[in-house]
C-alpha cells in the first residue's frame, strides 16, 4: 500500500500491528504512561494542589538537571553497560564552574566550557580503560565515583561551598527565564510541523521502496492529536509562570539525542552493539570507538546536568551531585523504558522517567511525607519497571523461538 489515502484499512492494519507488538512483548512507552497516569491520579486525589499549573511548572524545572544526567545513562544502557559516577561527575562540573567563575573570575562562557570539558575528559578516561584493559564498566565507574568525588572536594577547597551571583546568566537561565506565552505556542506548532514533515518524507521513501509505511491520514491524525495535547500543556503552564527555558533546553537535548540515535550511522551502531557485540563486530562496526564515544557522551551530559543543578541552586557545594543523584538518574532511565540488557530504548525514556521520579518526589512533598517514603516508593516503581522489562524480554524471546 502506498503512503496511502485509505484511512480505514490503514487504521485497521496499524491496530493489528500494535496488538501484535504488544503480544510479542514490545510494550514501548505504554507501561510508563500508564504508571504516570496512576501516579498523577493518586496524588491529585490526595492533594488537589498537585496538578495545579504552579506545581507543574516547578515539576518541569526540577526535571531538567536530573533528566539531562539520565539522558547520558540511557545511551550507556543501550550498550548494556552502566555509569555509576554520573552524580560525582555532575558535582565536579558544578564545583569547577563555581571556582572558575566566582573565585578565578573567568568569563562565564569559559567557566561553562571548562566544566563540561571536565566531564568529557572523565568519559574519555572511562572509555580508554574499558577498551584497552577490558575492565567492567561497573568497576571503572564505581572507582570513578570515589575518585571524581575527591576531585570535587579538592576543587572546592576549604570553603566547601561557593554561591553563584543571582544576577549571573546561568542562575537566571535555571531559575527565572520563561518563554513568553506566544513563543511557547509558536515552538509547539513549529515542532509538530517538523514532525509531520519528517514523518511524511519517511513514509514516501518507504512506500517507494515497497515497504510498510504510515498513511497520510495516520500522520495527520497523530500530528493533530500531538498538537492539541502540547498546546493544551503550554496553555496550562502559562496560567502560572509559563514554560521554563531550562526545561525547553532539556527537551531539545532529548530530541537531539533521539535524532542522532535513530537517524545516524553512529546511532544504529549503538543499537547494534547493544544487541550483540560479536554480530556488530562482524558487520564491520568499530566497536571500541562506539564504547569510547558513548562513555564520553554520558559523562559530558552528566557535567551539563551538574551545571544546570548549580544554576538552579545558585551554588555548588560538597553535597552537589551526591545523595540520590546517581540513583535518581539511573532509575529515571530504567523506569522510562530502557532495557538493562542493552539494545532497546529511546532517548525519550529520560524524559518520561524523570517526570515519574519528580512526580513521586513532588507528590510526597505536598503530602508532608519525608524522604524515607520517597525512597521506598521510588524503589518499588523501579523494581516494577525492571520486572516489566524482564517479562517483555522473555515474551520476545519466546515469540522468536516460536
Amino acid at each position: 500500500m502506498s503512503a496511502g489515502d485509505e484511512p480505514r484499512p490503514a487504521l485497521r492494519a496499524r491496530l493489528e500491528s500494535f496488538g501484535t507488538r504488544i503480544r510479542g512483548g514490545d510494550l514501548g512507552a505504554l507501561p510508563v504512561i500508564a504508571g504516570l497516569a496512576v501516579i498523577w491520579g493518586v496524588f491529585q486525589t490526595l492533594n488537589p494542589v498537585f496538578l495545579s499549573s504552579t506545581n507543574l511548572v516547578n515539576l518541569t524545572m526540577q526535571c531538567a538537571s536530573i533528566g539531562t544526567i539520565a539522558l547520558g545513562i540511557v545511551v550507556v544502557l543501550l550498550l548494556g553497560e552502566i555509569d555509576l559516577s554520573v552524580g560525582s561527575v555532575s558535582g565536579m562540573a558544578a564545583a569547577i564552574l563555581a571556582v572558575a567563575f566566582v573565585q578565578a573570575e573567568w568569563p562565564l562562557v569559559l567557566a561553562l566550557l571548562a566544566a563540561v570539558a571536565s566531564g568529557a575528559a572523565v568519559g574519555l578516561l572511562y572509555g580508554l580503560l574499558y577498551t584497552r584493559f577490558g575492565l567492567p564498566s561497573f568497576v571503572i565507574t564505581l572507582a570513578g565515583l570515589l575518585g571524581v568525588l575527591g576531585v570535587q572536594l579538592w576543587v572546592l577547597g576549604e570553603t566547601g561551598s561557593i554561591n553563584l551571583p543571582f544576577d549571573s546568566w546561568i542562575v537566571q537561565f535555571a531559575q527565572q527565564m520563561f518563554l513568553p506565552p506566544w513563543l511557547s505556542y509558536v515552538l509547539v506548532v513549529a515542532s509538530v510541523s517538523a514532525y509531520a514533515w519528517s514523518a511524511r518524507r519517511r513514509a514516501v521513501r518507504r512506500a517507494a521502496a515497497n515497504l510498510d509505511s504510515r498513511s497520510t491520514w495516520e500522520i495527520v491524525t497523530r500530528s493533530a492529536v500531538t498538537l492539541v495535547l502540547l498546546l493544551g500543556a503550554a496553555w496550562y503552564l502559562n496560567l502560572s509562570r509559563g514554560v521554563g527555558v531550562m526545561f525547553v533546553f532539556f527537551v531539545a537535548l532529548v530530541v537531539a539525542v533521539h535524532l542522532v540515535l535513530s537517524r545516524t550511522r553512529w546511532g544504529r551502531a549503538v543499537y547494534a552493539v547493544g544487541g550483540s557485540v560479536e554480530a556488530a563486530r562482524r558487520a564491520g562496526i568499530r566497536v571500541e570507538r562506539i564504547y569510547l564515544s558513548v562513555f564520553v557522551l554520558c559523562a559530558t551530559l552528566a557535567a551539563v546536568g551538574g551545571v544546570l543543578a548549580a544554576g538552579r541552586l545558585a551554588a555548588a557545594n560538597q553535597s552537589t551531585g551526591t545523595g540520590d543523584t546517581n540513583l535518581n538518574a539511573i532509575a529515571a532511565a530504567v523506569i522510562g523504558g530502557v532495557s538493562l540488557f542493552g539494545g532497546r530504548g529511546t532517548a525519550f525514556a529520560a524524559l518520561l522517567g524523570v517526570i515519574v521520579i519528580q512526580s513521586i518526589s513532588s507528590g510526597l512533598t505536598l503530602l508532608n511525607l519525608d524522604s524515607s517514603v520517597r525512597f521506598v516508593v521510588t524503589g518499588v516503581v523501579l523494581v516494577l519497571a525492571v520486572i516489566v522489562d524482564s517479562l517483555s524480554r522473555r515474551t520476545r524471546a519466546a515469540a522468536g523461538r516460536g
